[in-house]
């Protein structure tokens, strides 16, 4: 299949806001040669630290690597995490527009990785206060009509509280608007450009169905309700699904070995970002979306794809 193809200078013009609950990722290497007298574990000698931007920090990041701009509005706390994390940020070249709330805990993912295996992943987080949620509204006001698109990472840490209103605003301003959700309960993302569940996320809200008529009935009606252009449904060795007001439209996986899908969903949610935000149609964006999500998992940790590797010639479709 011939991808769309937007020039690198086309990219390099386009602007996406990213809005969501951000994330440092921790990786904690080492050999594991004996179990703990303590109790039946593996015991880990840690020789090598490695940090990552994780959540809607990696989506921002997965902008960037295509060649387009990112700029990203989140809550984190005054602590040394928050400080690293806006420090990785920064040198990827995306915009930072943090809030700081002290009483927050920025959240972080600690992976411990032996024998090429991820063994155990502890989780530091808390919520952040509702007022600074408020302030993060309002430079969301000052921020979206610099962009060409505004993309929302739904992590469900609280981040996204005010989230209808920015919808709103951003709409009115003609802008897409594409949401990575979460929970059960998408009517606050009514009037978004695109969501992206992936198949355990949908079936939260539609439930289980059995037959492809069925997903197709369901995932329209969900679709008209919540007054959606589209939704993208994201269905790993399947590949992806759009169901849109002309039907549905299917890319198919093809194969490649799957090393990890760790932030696939964000390499997706982001393409399809900066697709819209350089002019390409929703339909056109669903292969090239598919395709990134597909090199993305023969790579270990969260990832990226460069411009390169996703319109080389050599390289080929894969999972979402």
């Amino acid at each position: 299949m011939t991808l769309p193809t937007p020039s690198p200078e086309q990219l390099a013009q386009t602007r996406v806001l990213v809005v969501g609950d951000v994330m440092l990722d921790r990786y904690w290497y080492g050999p594991v040669d004996r179990i703990s007298p303590e109790a039946p574990v593996p015991v880990v000698r840690v020789t090598r630290q490695e940090e990552r931007l994780g959540g809607a920090a990696n989506v921002a990041y997965n902008v960037v690597s295509l060649g387009a701009q990112a700029s990203l509005l989140s809550v984190v706390g005054e602590d040394e995490a928050s400080h690293e994390l806006e420090a990785l940020v920064s040198r990827t070249g995306i915009a930072p527009h943090f809030g700081r709330d002290a009483a927050l805990r920025t959240t972080v993912k600690l992976r411990v990785i032996g024998r090429q295996q991820q063994l155990m992943r502890l989780d530091f987080e808390n919520t952040p206060d509702h007022e600074l949620l408020a302030t993060q509204t309002e430079s969301f006001n000052q921020l979206h009509g610099q962009h060409q698109a505004v993309l929302f990472s739904d992590y469900g840490k609280g981040g996204l509280a005010h989230i209808g209103l920015m919808i709103e605003r951003a709409r009115q301003a003609g802008q897409p608007v594409l949401i990575d959700p979460k929970g059960s309960d998408y009517s606050r993302y009514q009037g978004a450009s695109l969501i992206t569940p992936n198949r355990a996320e949908l079936e939260q809200v539609i439930g289980r169905w059995s037959t492809e008529a069925e997903l197709s009935r369901r995932a329209q009606e969900l679709r008209s309700a919540l007054k959606l252009q589209g939704l993208l449904l994201t269905r790993s060795e399947e590949g992806m699904t759009l169901f849109d007001e002309d039907g549905q439209l299917h890319v198919p996986a093809q194969a490649r070995e799957v090393f990890d899908v760790t932030g696939a969903g964000d390499t997706v949610i982001a393409t399809m970002a900066a697709m819209l935000a350089a002019g390409v149609s929703l339909r056109d964006a669903v292969p090239v979306a598919n395709r990134a999500g597909g090199i993305v998992v023969g790579k270990f940790g969260t990832a990226c794809v460069s411009y390169q590797e996703l319109f080389s010639k050599a390289s080929q479709g894969g999972l979402a």
